[in-house]
């Protein structure tokens, strides 16, 4: 298979249960490069897990799940770990390390996974560079946690999601807790990560408006701004690049474009639209 028909995430009725608990209930949905899946659900309804199983952190009792076409379930601890250096994380909070400096935290991925081991340090440097410039915060590099605002320790830990150039990010709430001007600040990085380097996006949130932006708007590379998508485009599945899914109680409730969701009549799916 060509990379350019290689999914990045498939999962094929995947099932996990905690206890007498469904975390995940007969999933299956499938995530192509430079795609964006908003993920939707109240709390418990299995999207945090749905990323853990991704990496393969949490293993599901059946089904199947792949990464870039190499299968997870199955696999052993330490086959995983290239595995995993194909995806970045932002965790909720943004995750830093509060005793190192910004920019020991951007290079830790690179020097701490094993496909970064033949890097100079004069290479990690100039990697880290690039990552917190992306986000606009080269500034900042000798700075420590403490000293950045929540908004910029997230856009610090979106620079060490991205430092690897993973062709996928999962992003575990990457607003929650900032103010809405804030919150858009981070989604159009996230936008800007996804069509400037094709990147899939796996996005869990509580904010419809997070899904909203990388649905209505593309990252212009002449013009380094962010820019309206075409009605067409969004309308048409076939040409939208941002899907939205709605867990419930483990299991996909909805999937579907801005347009279907919006447009949607069950009760439980239009409480995470705002009209």
């Amino acid at each position: 298979m060509t990379a350019h028909s290689q999914s990045a995430v498939q999962f094929d009725g995947v099932n996990t249960q905690f206890g007498e608990a469904w975390a995940l209930r007969n999933v299956s949905f499938q995530l192509n490069p430079g795609e964006t899946r908003i993920i939707l659900g109240a709390a418990g309804s299995g999207k945090t897990t749905l990323l853990k199983s991704v990496l393969g952190l949490v293993l599901p009792d059946a089904g199947v799940i792949r990464l870039f076409d190499d299968e997870v379930t199955g696999k052993k601890e330490r086959d995983l770990f290239l595995l995993r250096a194909k995806a970045g994380i932002l965790f909720q909070e943004g995750g830093l390390f509060d005793s190192l400096t910004i920019g020991e935290n951007v290079e830790y991925p690179l020097v701490n996974q094993q496909a970064g081991h033949d890097l100079t340090m004069e290479e990690v440097d100039r990697r880290v560079r690039e990552a917190l410039r992306f986000v606009e915060l080269e500034q900042t590099i000798d700075k420590f946690p403490s000293e950045l605002s929540g908004g910029m320790r997230r856009r610090v830990g979106i620079a060490r999601a991205i430092v690897t150039e993973p062709p996928l990010v999962l992003y575990d709430s990457p607003t929650a807790g900032l103010d809405p001007i804030t919150a858009n600040l981070i989604m159009a990085v996230i936008a800007k990560e996804r069509d400037v380097r094709n990147t899939a996006s796996l996005i869990v949130t509580h904010r419809y408006q997070d899904g909203e932006l990388m649905a209505n708007f593309r990252y212009d590379s002449e013009n380094e701004q962010l820019i309206p998508v075409s009605d067409e485009e969004q309308r048409n599945p076939q040409r939208t690049r941002t899907r939205f899914m709605v867990m419930k109680d483990g299991e996909i409730a909805f999937v579907g474009t801005k347009q279907e969701l919006e447009s949607s009549t069950d009760s439980y799916v239009k409480r995470f639209v705002k009209h």
